[in-house]
């Protein structure tokens, strides 16, 4: 009689470990073949956009390849967001220590994400600042490093990042705020688009006021110190 009653428990037992498995093998595996596609095939969507499209936004947006943007602009993505974008490996340690250390002594962390933290975002998450995001971020920025080469984790960002309400990537951003091409914008036009990347949907790079004309300029003189050598990596 044991053997009888305890055959059905042992083989739900069997069953469950069996579906955790599976479950385990599709949360792990799944990132990872959607980024082997994405290394060649242009995102069609991403959950920002459908969080947006479902508020009653439209969705403007037309890729284009890192060539066809001018090469001003992810200079100044790059010198306003991830400086260390050609060195690092997905985390910037120095600046995640020191928001750490900030948030012990009792201030506000201003965030350390880097271009592959938010590609990783963008990519798979949704926006907001919870914990359990901002770990399913730091979880997914190694995938990204590892399986994407740099040219094509700045291609994939400059073309998915938000630049205003329905406005997505490099090409629909440079025509709704100068109405030029991304291939023909400007150094000064390039530093007010990455400017405004913190605050995409409050601050309008084709409408600047001083507070954003001085972050550009920063940008700017940043770009210039560098050295076009710095961004040799893509």
């Amino acid at each position: 009689m044991a053997s009888t009653t305890s055959s059905p428990k042992r083989t739900f037992r069997q069953r469950l470990r069996r579906w955790t498995l599976w479950l385990l093998l599709v949360v792990l595996l799944t990132p990872a073949a959607l980024l082997l596609v994405y290394r060649v095939v242009p995102p069609p969507i991403t959950p920002l956009m459908v969080i947006r499209y479902g508020e009653g936004e439209a969705i403007d947006r037309v890729w284009r390849g890192l060539e066809e943007i001018a090469p001003a602009l992810p200079r100044s993505v790059i010198a306003a967001e991830d400086n260390l974008f050609c060195h690092h490996m997905g985390f910037d340690r120095a600046a995640l220590q020191s928001q750490i250390e900030t948030a012990q002594a009792g201030g506000t962390p201003r965030g350390a994400s880097t271009i592959s933290m938010q590609l990783a975002k963008n990519l798979f998450l949704w926006p907001d600042r919870s914990l359990l995001r901002k770990g399913l971020e730091f979880w997914l920025t190694p995938y990204v490093e590892a399986l994407l080469p740099k040219r094509r984790i700045l291609e994939l960002y400059l073309n998915v990042v938000e630049w205003g309400p329905g406005i997505y990537g490099a090409q629909a951003a440079a025509q709704a705020h100068f109405g030029v091409d991304a291939a023909d914008l400007s150094g000064q036009q390039a530093a007010l688009l990455a400017a405004v990347l913190p605050n995409p949907r409050e601050w309008i790079a084709g409408d600047a006021g001083d507070y954003v004309h001085q972050r550009a300029a920063t940008y700017r003189q940043r770009v210039e110190q560098l050295g076009p050598d710095y961004f040799g990596c893509w």
